[in-house]
């Protein structure tokens, strides 16, 4: 892989401070005057100097530290809690929860370019903040001030993980055909069912779970969604999943029998559930997105730095016009994935009404891109491709789930056609 010339990595936490012209000082002042914000952010994408600070201290830091220990890690299948500790030890977990309660408070786009870069380096590693996220958004968008002064600040340093448990052996896609349940007794209520594909579920201390708390409700009302803390009696994980990709990031099946948890664990009201599932889905998806992005860019940046220095038939082999061709096309798909992605952050950000669409475009686009440009990859490297002395092998199989999880392409695909078919009408 071409050699990075980035700054070094600083030894203090890598997030901008958040005073003076600081994009947490942008983000306040455009509360001011939210419309003017919501214009503004709807209309540009320009990285901020602090943003563009942190995509380069972030790649950086995935290049020396994370990136070397990226093959062991899909070896093994054993998680990185050596790189749990370095993210957290540099605030990277912090980026998604607000100030107030220990975190950075920073926009969707910047946390979305920290998964980025590591995932360039690592998609197992990039997981990691991409999934703190995901499942911190239900208390995000509708916790309590007393649930989030009770987890965020041991979520925001890295000391708990969280997972998102919302699929089933049975409900994957139709979220609506959700098993688990969750009746009442006195003051809390009974957790019951199983839970299938939820990522970092076996090394999480906290799991955001939907449950059905009204059998005889309407579709969307059906639904609450609840924190689980463990472990607790009753709750285990039944298997760790074998994965094509992704190996490093335990995808667990977990149960809950008869599980035991307070209404203070309700996040919202009964029935918010379902709503509150897609809700999270809209803020969540950009950051795989932004995972397929970077895996993308670290393939490319394998075959353009290998068809610089390969030689055949007394020529490097980028000079030939079908190797040149494939390399133009592998960077035209990332860089439009990238863009795609940048511009979707400031929309969702903004309060777009069609967030869902901006949501499901990102992902569509840069999860194709990402599965195209590392096929391509491996075509660019021939025989060393298909072989793990170089990490395209490895991307290939990473980027093959930004595809499926959070929505795969086909309902991505159904979002968009019904958003668009909802204005005709």
């Amino acid at each position: 892989m071409a050699a990075v010339t980035e700054p070094t990595v600083p030894t203090a936490p890598i997030v901008p401070s958040s005073t003076g012209s600081s994009t947490a000082a942008n983000v306040t002042a455009a509360n001011a005057n939210a419309a003017d914000a919501n214009a503004t952010a709807a209309n540009t994408y320009r990285l901020t100097e602090d943003q563009q600070m942190l995509r380069d201290a972030v790649r950086v830091l995935a290049d020396e530290q994370i990136a070397p220990r990226a093959a062991e890690i899909d070896r093994t299948g054993e998680f990185p809690q050596d790189v749990r500790a370095l993210l957290a030890s540099h605030d990277i977990f912090g980026l998604p929860f607000p100030e107030a309660y220990g975190g950075l408070g920073v926009p969707l786009l910047t946390i979305c370019l920290a998964i980025e870069q590591i995932s360039r380096a690592c998609a197992t590693s990039g997981l990691m903040l991409a999934v703190q996220e995901l499942g911190s958004l239900p208390l995000l968008l509708a916790g309590s001030h007393d649930q989030r002064q009770r987890w965020f600040p041991s979520l925001a340093s890295g000391e708990r993980l969280i997972a998102f448990a919302l699929t089933e052996a049975e409900a994957g896609s139709d979220v609506s055909a959700i098993r688990t349940s969750a009746g009442r007794d006195g003051d809390d209520y009974i957790l019951s069912g199983s839970k299938r594909f939820i990522s970092q579920g076996s090394v999480a201390d906290l799991i955001t779970v939907f449950a059905v708390t009204d059998p005889m409700g309407a579709r969307t009302k059906r639904l609450s969604c609840f924190v689980v803390e463990v472990p607790t009696k009753g709750f285990s994980v039944a298997r760790i999943e074998h994965k094509m990709g992704l190996r490093g990031s335990p995808t667990a099946e977990l149960v809950f029998d008869q599980v035991r948890v307070p209404s203070a664990n309700r996040i919202g009201a009964e029935g918010d559930g379902f709503e509150l599932a897609m809700r999270t889905l809209d803020r969540s998806r950009p950051g795989i997105a932004a995972q397929a992005v970077g895996i993308a860019q670290g393939a490319l940046d394998v075959a353009v730095a290998y068809a610089g220095q390969r030689k055949q038939f007394g020529q490097r082999i980028g000079d030939f016009q079908m190797i040149g061709a494939m390399l133009a096309d592998m960077d035209a798909a990332t860089e439009a994935a990238r863009q795609l992605l940048y511009k979707a952050c400031t929309e969702i950000e903004a309060g777009s009404p069609d967030a869902s669409r901006w949501s499901a475009m990102c992902k569509l686009v840069a999860g194709d891109a990402a599965m195209r440009v590392t096929t391509d990859a491996v075509q660019v490297l021939g025989g060393y491709g298909y072989i793990d002395e170089f990490p395209v092998e490895r991307m290939m199989r990473d980027a093959k789930i930004t595809q499926l999880y959070e929505g795969t392409q086909q309902i991505q695909r159904l979002v968009i056609a019904r958003d668009l078919l909802g204005k005709g009408s």
